[in-house]
């Protein structure tokens, strides 16, 4: 099964200015081709973009819910087999880890004659 780590970027709020571009919708779209051909180049693939709820501190007891919009870039793991997170907080994607069998009570011993337990036999070769 492969393995993905996945990268969360907040997307552009504004437009990047360029020559021959005009219009906000066209330096938008500038901002975000040249983001995405940048994470493409190393090797990120484009998964969706989100609008996530936030909540944020106002004052000194309220708060306020503000949405953020973010982009989803994932790229195949190459030849890691760790179950943790590495460094940088990027998630992993693997495959689940079987759950172990829960034990139940112990089994009680057979019913039956038991070996008899005594004083030791003295040593025979000693005399």
């Amino acid at each position: 099964m492969q393995r993905f780590e996945f990268k969360v970027i907040p997307a552009p709020r504004r437009g990047e200015k360029a020559r021959g571009v005009k219009t906000t919708e066209d330096r938008f779209a500038l901002a975000l081709t040249n983001l995405m051909n940048e994470l493409g180049a190393e090797g990120w693939d484009y998964v969706r973009a989100d609008t996530l709820p936030c909540d944020e501190r106002v004052g000194l007891t309220g708060t306020k819910t503000t949405f953020q919009n973010v982009l989803v870039f994932r790229r195949v793991m190459s030849g890691a087999s760790s179950a943790t997170a590495p460094a940088g907080g990027r998630l992993l994607l693997q495959e689940p880890v079987a759950a172990k069998p829960r034990l139940g009570p112990a089994e009680s011993p057979a019913p039956g004659k038991a070996p008899a337990v005594g004083p030791a036999k003295p040593d025979l070769a000693a005399e």
